[in-house]
């Protein structure tokens, strides 16, 4: 399998507001790449200070370009052309792009592009998009989709069955983009769970996004932060279980038996996944 152009550096994508640079090394710190936000994280109007606010990042605040990612406006805005000449400038060169609809914009050429699926239009057209060039990741958002289908919630609300729970477009839409991801040899990112005094919530979330193969999730506080990179760190027992899969299968032909349990081909590339993800969270050698 061919490696992908982009990974991200962990599981949890902070976002920083661009109006804020104070934050951007404190967010850095807290997670495994910061998102500097240009768009609705920022609550400033001024459009020219956020962009000198992210093109210095890299030296005022510490930044390793490697770690971090930048939310630009969406092409139909008018500053999104300002955003890209200014991200063509700036030590950075991947970004994520709001309100995408059925095509990657040409301007986007050369810089690796996180499309933020969003929108009907985007969602009827995930193959296309995640088959572009500049295409490394594709990430969903619940609630922008909610609007945009005429919607006053992505989830279920108090005295609904499973409040909480997202409704079944956004259910589509995370999955979709999760397939065709995979479909397309590239990561998957997750909504933000909007509500940080939860991170419990956020934990619960972020592992079965874990489970079902999102490489990451993105987060708008650190205390969710924390519970994602908890969520992705396989537990004591599961990364034990894991080295034993993979010691037996050395020797097997076959399927075989492992704790009196079955073991075939997809559950040796399971146990991979799961030591792959100790690694990463340096619990594994």
């Amino acid at each position: 399998m061919t490696e992908p152009r982009w990974s991200p550096p962990g599981p949890a994508l902070l976002f920083a507001p661009a109006d804020r640079p104070d934050r951007f090394a404190k967010a850095a710190a807290r997670a495994d790449a910061v998102i500097l936000d240009l768009e609705d994280g920022a609550a400033s109007a001024d459009p020219a200070a956020k962009r000198a606010a992210v093109a210095g990042a890299a030296d005022a605040a510490g930044l390793d370009p490697a770690r971090v990612i930048v939310r630009i406006t969406g092409p139909g805005e008018p500053t999104f052309a300002g955003d890209l000449a200014m991200v063509r400038e700036s030590p950075f060169d991947t970004v994520i792009v709001p309100k995408l609809g059925a095509e990657v914009p040409a301007e986007l050429a050369g810089l690796k592009v996180i499309a933020l699926v969003e929108t009907p239009a985007a969602l009827l057209n995930l193959a296309a998009i995640a088959a572009h060039p500049d295409v490394v990741a594709l990430y969903w958002g619940a609630d922008d989709l909610a609007a945009g289908l005429g919607g006053d919630s992505s989830r279920r609300g108090p005295g609904e069955p499973a409040p909480g729970a997202y409704r079944d477009p956004q259910r589509l839409a995370r999955t979709w983009t999760l397939v065709h991801a995979a479909a397309a040899g590239i990561p998957a990112i997750d909504a933000v769970w909007a509500d940080f005094s939860d991170p419990e919530g956020q934990y619960a979330e972020a592992r079965d996004a874990a489970g079902c193969g999102f490489a990451a999730v993105a987060c708008i506080h650190p205390a969710t932060a924390a519970a994602v990179r908890r969520a992705y760190a396989p537990s004591a027992a599961q990364l034990a279980r894991a080295r034993r899969i993979l010691d037996a299968a050395g020797a097997a032909v076959g399927a075989f038996t492992v704790d009196g349990a079955m073991v075939d081909a997809p559950v040796v590339a399971q146990a991979r996944i799961t030591v792959a993800r100790a690694r990463a969270a340096g619990m594994a050698g």
